[in-house]
């Protein structure tokens, strides 16, 4: 039996073009650079004008590089062959003036020394899987039950975590020394097994990380005395041999390694004046041809096939859409940029951390009147070149804590205060999370010891006991 009912709701339906845009505003400039180019060659309609302060290639001038010469203008001209025949190198005057860096993948070393231990390809195939499941630092956070079972969906065949451990030690026994390792004890474990383990202190160090660990991780030192049966003297030795040890099999490697990151702001400043400017405007030579829009205008009154004259009326839309999202997207950033350096201005003129004052997401939403997510994508994944160095966007945020003089601090400057107090202690008595409440608050900062918890583990610095331990 057919019913009618009537009812009323309220529904939020979003635009596609405006998931579009906010796509937009996430991208940055290498990125929309990429994303403008893919959008040329799918619509005839838009296209890119040069530059009008590039230089314009002479076509009659036989010291420029033209695209296309016939056999009349090129065989018969009078150029030496001594200078066109190395045309395709770089002449000493013409070199680029920054180096060109690259990019190191130590995935790829492993996979190429994987490769010479065997020839089955389904064993390579599972080792290449597990290598690249590897961390930035060499490790295995995953555990091997979770990428068994990825590796039988992407393969379609079972795979068994016993196989899985198989192959990872094989990948273990490869470079750099400690590659694979699931977690730092094992990784430890793996660079004194490459040393003569006849010797005692190697002897006494493996017995020590494979059943005090955690005594060790405790410094529970008089424990580890009696289990071991070491005096003083000896336990030292040992430590001075574990301190000599990778806690990373890949860190040292990527040290050293230049990261070119094109800036998506620049922020000078002039006397008492900060201003900011986007690094690469790209509204600007962005439009619609002009010969392709009047054949779209022509072919509307003209022709009789409607299929042409819809494609046409869609790409024309798209390419209008898509200038218009470009310029939209500079000018939001440029209305967030500003309202930042407004907001921080102190810490912009002097570069100071102490002068950073503290800023949220909802702080800059309300200044401009934007969502907050538009904010959030915006300053997502940018970066700003400024007269004190390259600054990410996101690091400007910070939540604030009162201090003992009621005024709200960033907890950067607490962080800050952290990190000086901790390279200026004695690394062989360093000082704890209570002692380092104490001397913060004599500096003025009223906080408690969990937070100092806190900000010392985003600082990434151990606690107390393993700093006194590797010092």
């Amino acid at each position: 039996m057919i019913n009618q009912h009537l009812g009323q709701k309220q529904k939020l339906k979003i635009l596609p073009q405006q998931i579009q845009l906010l796509n937009f505003f996430h991208l940055n400039t290498l990125e929309l650079e990429q994303r403008i180019q893919q959008e040329i060659e799918d619509n005839p309609l838009l296209e890119d004008q040069k530059n009008e302060f590039e230089p314009v290639v002479d076509k009659f001038n036989k010291d420029s590089v033209q695209d296309y010469q016939d056999w009349e203008e090129y065989g018969y001209d009078d150029i030496p062959d001594y200078k066109v025949e190395y045309g395709c190198t770089l002449h000493n005057d013409k070199l680029p003036e920054r180096p060109i860096t690259n990019s190191f993948d130590y995935r790829i070393s492993v996979k190429e020394q994987y490769k010479l231990t065997t020839d089955d390809p389904k064993e390579i195939e599972l080792a290449e899987f597990i290598i690249d499941s590897l961390n930035e630092c060499g490790l295995m956070e995953q555990k091997l039950e979770d990428l068994a079972e990825d590796i039988s969906f992407k393969y379609n065949r079972w795979v068994e975590a016993e196989e899985i451990e198989t192959i990872l030690l094989k990948v273990q026994q490869l470079e750099p020394v400690g590659i694979g390792a699931r977690c730092i004890k094992e990784c430890l474990l793996i660079q004194l097994y490459r040393l003569n383990t006849k010797r005692p202190d190697v002897r006494t160090a493996v017995k020590l990380l494979e059943e005090h660990f955690n005594d060790l991780h405790n410094r529970n030192m008089d424990k580890i005395k009696a289990h071991l049966q070491i005096d003083e003297e000896e336990l030292k030795i040992v430590l001075k041999l574990i301190a000599t040890l990778k806690m990373k099999p890949v860190c040292e490697l990527q040290e050293g390694i230049n990261q070119n990151i094109v800036p998506d702001f620049i922020i000078t400043r002039t006397g008492d004046t900060i201003e900011v400017q986007l690094f690469r405007q790209r509204s600007e030579s962005l439009n619609i041809n002009s010969s392709w829009k009047e054949m779209a205008e022509n072919n509307a009154k003209v022709t009789t096939d409607k299929s042409a004259v819809q494609y046409i009326k869609n790409k024309l839309q798209s390419a209008q859409w898509f200038i218009h999202a470009v310029q939209q997207r500079e000018g939001t950033m440029m209305k967030i940029m500003k309202a930042i350096v407004e907001l921080q201005y102190d810490y912009f003129m002097t570069g100071d951390i102490n002068q950073l004052k503290p800023m949220i997401l909802k702080n800059i939403a309300e200044m401009v009147g934007v969502d907050i997510s538009t904010v959030s994508r915006i300053t997502c994944n940018k970066y700003a070149e400024s007269p004190f160095g390259l600054l990410l966007l996101k690091d400007l945020f910070t939540e604030g804590i009162a201090n003992q003089k009621g005024q709200v601090i960033s907890n950067k400057v607490i962080q800050s205060a952290i990190e000086e107090v901790i390279d200026g202690e004695d690394k062989h008595n360093p000082y704890t999370d209570q002692q380092l409440v104490k001397i913060l608050s004599q500096k003025g900062f009223s906080v408690a010891r969990r937070t100092v918890a806190k900000y010392r583990e985003q600082l990434q610095i151990p606690v107390s006991h393993v700093r006194g331990l590797w010092a």
